[in-house]
Formats: structure tokens, sequence, C-alpha cells
């Protein structure tokens, strides 16, 4: 599923709440004040038999009225190379500005499946003042309200019309790994490390690799796909957004994979770009290895790596029982290592559990340590078991499925994950009522 949608336009004309309706939930933050859009600015969509993937572009402009309008131009032009369909988003409020104009140009001479959605629209007043915004020469425009949903479903008809069906086949039973990271940290240089070959353009310049390749390799009898944003992108006559394109990169790349080998920059340590990275893997429930690379630039005062794995962890919690590995993609120093890890990963993903032991185990551990009481009620578990699954899965059957608190939910995954070793594989607990 490689198919982004990218949801841009001018500040504070609603676009991530048209985002929370195409995705069906209250993800993104929404208020009055312009750029107030932080996180979570990522989320999927299905329509009419289609799933693809939503990216809120607000959620990328730094909260300054100074940079706004050129924080806008960047993302647009990112999410030209990027998207499969862009939603230009107007607020009829405010009728056509200077800035939406200048999208509205760089929309069409693009010649991308460009989409305008005028907000706001929420009574015959304004349906009368929309018709304005025909004057912007998009052939599908659509006036709507995504406060209340007017519209929006004509509008996600035509988004499930330009998605396409993804045709990438793979044989089966083979491992498909990721390289992930910001712009400039290593990826195609570990790939090419890999494959024994310049398969890759490698430069200085930040995003110089482009649409994703699967490279087949064989290590030691074991076969696997290395999955890398692979190609030439000429460097773009604009300073990049480098977060939002880092994060619209990981989401086409993510998508295919199995294991996610994040690579980040160790000097730097674990930044803002690389936790949403991470997150957008744990959320779709990828299993991961973090690749700490460039360890040749670190100096001999540099904190052990039993300190800098504790950092990393303490940043990734509450999911941070992933495995880190240090290396220098230059030096060629523990580059196997790597997929190694990414190798255990995949198998530890894939493990099935002796459900008499599982069931042994949790029914001690919930008598042991009962979790609290609901109004007065005892929580009783009477079994568990895991069910088949692309992702190990845990049904526990219980009295009150609902009401097990989350902290409790996280106590039985660290001690399952303790006995089990499910490190860097996610893990799914479902509570549930017997039948």
């Amino acid at each position: 599923m490689n198919n982004i949608v990218a949801i841009v336009g001018r500040p504070n004309v609603g676009k991530s709440t048209l985002f929370n309706r195409i995705i069906g939930q209250r993800q993104a933050i929404v208020d009055d004040v312009s750029g107030v859009t932080r996180d979570r600015i990522y989320g999927i969509g299905e329509w009419n038999g289609k799933t693809f993937n939503v990216v809120d572009t607000g959620g990328f402009v730094k909260n300054s009225d100074d940079v706004f309008e050129a924080e806008i131009r960047k993302q647009v032009l990112i999410a030209l190379q990027e998207a499969s369909v862009i939603v230009f988003v107007a607020d009829v409020t405010t009728g056509i500005t200077d800035l939406d104009y200048e999208v509205a140009e760089m929309l069409r001479r693009s010649g991308k499946n460009a989409l305008l959605a005028v907000n706001k629209v929420d009574n015959g007043n304004r349906l009368l003042e929309a018709q304005e915004f025909w004057s912007l020469g998009f052939e599908h425009t659509f006036f709507i309200s995504s406060i209340n949903g007017g519209g929006t479903g004509e509008l996600l008809d035509e988004i499930a019309v330009n998605i396409k069906d993804d045709t990438t086949t793979l044989p089966a039973g083979i491992p498909k790994f990721a390289i992930v990271g910001r712009p400039n940290v290593g990826k195609s240089s570990m790939l090419n490390v890999l494959i024994g070959e310049e398969r890759n353009i490698v430069t200085d310049i930040p995003g110089t690799t482009r649409d994703s390749i699967h490279t087949y390799y064989n290590l030691y009898n074991k076969e696997f796909y290395l999955i890398d944003t692979a190609g030439i992108r000429k460097r773009s006559k604009v300073d990049e957004d480098i977060e939002f394109y880092s994060v619209i990169r990981a989401i086409k790349t993510i998508e295919d994979a199995d294991v996610c080998i994040l690579m980040f920059d160790v000097v730097h340590g674990l930044e803002s770009q690389d936790l949403k990275i991470f997150s957008i893997a744990a959320n779709r429930k990828k299993g991961v290895v973090l690749v700490a690379n460039k360890w040749d630039l670190m100096t001999k005062e540099t904190n052990t790596l039993k300190k800098l794995e504790d950092e990393y962890r303490k940043k990734l919690a509450p999911f941070s029982d992933v495995p880190v590995v240090f290396t220098s993609v230059t030096e060629k120093q523990r580059i196997h290592k790597v997929i190694e890890s990414a190798l255990a990963v995949y198998e530890r993903r894939r493990q099935q559990l002796n459900n008499e032991e599982l069931n042994e185990f949790i029914m001690e551990l919930t008598d042991s340590n009962p979790p609290p009481t609901h109004r007065g009620q005892f929580i009783k578990f009477y079994k568990a078991e895991q069910v088949r699954a692309q992702v190990p899965t845990i049904i526990i059957y219980c009295n009150y499925p609902l009401e097990v608190a989350e902290s409790y939910r996280r106590f039985l995954e660290n001690k399952l994950r303790a006995k089990y070793d499910f490190t860097g594989s996610p893990l799914i607990i479902i509570f549930r009522k017997p039948q």
C-alpha cells in the first residue's frame, strides 16, 4: 500500500479536520490557532475497497507567521514528487488568496492528480460564495464541510478512483527488510556495501534516493529482500523540509516491509524525525532494528554503548524492546550484524507459542498479580491463547475485557516479552469475553 494522499493548503483552512474525517478518528490536534498541528499527522484511510495512506502536511508547518508561505511552497513541491493524490484545501470564508492562486498554479503545471476541496461550505450562502473557486481551474472541485462531513463522500469517491491497486508481488516466505531513516544517514551506502556494487546513487546531498527498489539477497543461505528508496532525484531548487520529506518517504517504504532497519546518525542521536519514523513502523506492527551509524566519527570520550542504548530506549518508550546495532558503513563495521538482527526479529515476529504453556504462564501471572478491580468487581481471567496472524497475537479471555487498564496490558506484555523474547517484534494482546 504505497499510495499516499497528501492534504495541502494554507494554515487554518481545516486540513486537520478533513484528515480526521478521512481516517475516521480524531487523531490530529484541531484548533483555531494557525499552526497548532504538531504530531500524528499520518493515518490510513479506506474507501470503496481502496486503502491508502493520508498525510496532513499541516503537521510540518512551523509555528511562525513569517515562514508559513515558504513552508507551504516546500511541502507542495515535495507532495508533487511523492504523493499519488493531492487534496488542496481552501477556505470559503476567506475567499481566494494570493497564496491559493500560487499553489493552484503549481498543482496545475505538475499534471498530478490534484483535487480542490473548498472547506467550511455548510449553508446555502456559503455555497453561492464558493462558486468563485471554479476560477482556480480545477476539473475536480468539491464543496465540503469537513467538520460535519458534508461533501466529503464525493471527495473520497474521487480519491479512490485515483488510487492504484498494489501490483507488487514477491515470493511468499522471504523476509522483506526496509532501510529507513532521515536523509544522509547512510541508507544507500549500507545497501551498496551489502550487495557489493554501486546499485544506488550515493552523494552527500540529503534526499538523493527516490523510488523504492527491492534487492534480492542471500547471506549464509538466508534469503531476504532489502527495500531502499533507490534512484536519482535532482537537488530541489528550494531548501526542502527534511522532516516532511523523510516521513513521507518512510511511509512508502515501510508498508512493504516485515522488519524496518531504522538508521540514524549516532553523532546526533535519535531526533524527532527518527522518532516519528519509528512511530510509523510501530503503529503498522512492523519489526524494528535500530542502527546507530557513523560510529567511526565518535570520540573516545563518548558514552559507553550501554549508556547510549539506555538513552535511545528511554526515548522510544513504551515500545523500547528493540535491538540496537552500532555501525560504521564507511568502515564496514558490524554491517552483517544488522542483517543478523533483522533476521532474528523476523523469526520472533513469526514465532508460534505452545498454547498450553502460554495459558499456564498467563493464569499464574494474573493470579499472583491481579489487575485493579472495576467498580468493585474483580476482573477474572479464564484462558489465554495465541491465534495465527501476521503479527504475534495473544487473546486473553476475561469477564470485563473493556475494563482492563492499559497499564496492566503493558505489564502483561513486558512479562511475555521477557519470557518468550519478542525483542524488536510487535506483540498484540486482545482481551475478550469467553464465548
